[in-house]
């Protein structure tokens, strides 16, 4: 194992967790809980609309949602838009979506795997409606939960209901990222050898087999957006650089050669670019370079002397977010392409690090970490706004990994 790349970049994902303490009981394998033509308002950044569920579930889990998004506030008088749910058959909610006025602009039977996946496409196509936008509540998410005392891969909706354990590797998991057709998921993992390498889960049988074991450290490894290439950082040959092979874990070509040490590879959302971290600045940065090779130029923030854990947002490529250190703690960063500068967007009382962005391009899932806990939540990186996603109940999740609305 690299001694380096542990003691470099201290909070990365493979140290944050190789220090963890026991996890804090209580996490159910089985979900922690269960839990016409329209105006499109542009120009408030918080609209007011009324929200309101048939049953008490719906109403729960619709204003839980629609309460999570930074472009509405929830009021139950001078609203914008009434938008009400209904249950239908089987795995099916009625939406309809009326004006203030009284007007009805939208009304759509949406079916799901579930009455709940209904109920968050529902949600989303009343947020399309209203906002022009792409909604992202039925997002997928795979994290890294500790229930069972280990870290552990789980797979849940964005509101951490119907999740699901899916591993049972009683050592350290890390990393989990889905391929883009949702029927993957590739992780590094501690437990055959003592030293981490990536593997990959079917998730329609939950076989596991090795992607990639090779001398050194195997981390990192991520799809290209079409999924028939991963990055990865191997450090076989010295220094842990970026690779890349085929989905498959084979064909494996070096893309970086440097004596600093790299980290973090995100492929751009048309698979042509690859960023990634570097500390051959002396100090963790962001560098972004041809996926099929070549010389890397750095993104220079202007922000700190520490970024890490940058992800390339597949709904608005000129958005990178990342990780970044502001003395003696780390927030959350924009980096836009279009003008070359960055901001900081959370304002976390806590650590807030591992950004991944959900399928507006406007929230992302961030994971808040303090002395004894870790939990996941969602930020608006338009106004800062923070919604948790996970109660004390639920122990320490962290490392979230989105998977689009299908």
């Amino acid at each position: 194992m690299t001694t380096r790349l542990f003691s470099r970049f201290k909070s990365l994902p493979l140290i944050v967790l190789a220090a963890l303490a026991a996890a804090t009981p209580g996490f159910a394998q089985d979900g922690t809980r269960n839990l016409g033509n329209v105006d499109i308002v542009t120009s408030l950044k918080n609209m007011p609309i009324q929200v309101s569920g048939s049953t008490p579930e719906l109403q729960t889990l619709a204003r839980t949602a629609l309460g999570a998004h930074g472009a509405f506030r929830l009021q139950a008088q001078g609203f914008a838009f009434d938008v009400k749910f209904a249950p239908g058959a089987s795995n099916q909610v009625q939406v309809t979506l009326t004006k203030a006025g009284g007007a009805v602009v939208l009304s759509q039977l949406v079916s799901g795997n579930s009455s709940r996946n209904a109920l968050l496409r529902a949600a989303d196509v009343a947020v399309k409606a209203m906002t022009g936008k792409p909604g992202f509540f039925a997002s997928r998410l795979a994290f890294i939960g500790e229930g069972t005392g280990k870290p552990e891969v789980y797979v849940g909706d964005l509101f951490l209901g119907e999740v699901r354990q899916i591993t049972n590797d009683k050592a350290l998991a890390l990393n989990p990222q889905w391929s883009p057709n949702g029927g993957r998921l590739l992780y590094t993992s501690f437990f055959r050898t003592g030293f981490p390498d990536v593997f990959s889960l079917d998730l329609n049988n939950l076989q596991r087999s090795t992607f990639v074991s090779l001398k050194g450290t195997n981390s990192g490894a991520r799809f290209s957006p079409d999924g028939r290439n991963v990055a990865m950082v191997l450090s076989g040959e010295g220094n842990p650089e970026i690779y890349v092979g085929n989905a498959q874990g084979r064909q494996i070509t070096r893309k970086t050669r440097t004596q600093a040490v790299e980290a973090g590879p995100c492929f751009s959302p048309d698979g042509s670019q690859i960023v990634f971290t570097s500390d051959s600045m002396g100090s963790p940065q962001l560098f972004v370079m041809p996926a099929a090779g070549g010389a890397a130029r750095r993104l220079v923030t202007q922000l700190s002397r520490y970024c890490a854990e940058p992800d390339w947002s597949r709904a608005d490529p000129r958005k990178l977010a990342f990780t970044l250190r502001i003395g003696s703690g780390y927030q959350i960063g924009v980096y836009d392409f279009s003008t070359n500068t960055a901001k900081v967007v959370s304002k976390a009382p806590s650590d807030a690090v591992e950004p991944h962005w959900l399928a507006d391009g406007r929230h992302l899932v961030f994971t808040a970490r303090s002395a004894n806990r870790r939990a996941l939540w969602i930020l608006d990186t338009e106004n800062g706004k923070a919604t948790s996603l996970s109660n004390a109940s639920a122990g320490m999740l962290s490392q979230a990994s989105i998977l689009d609305p299908r």
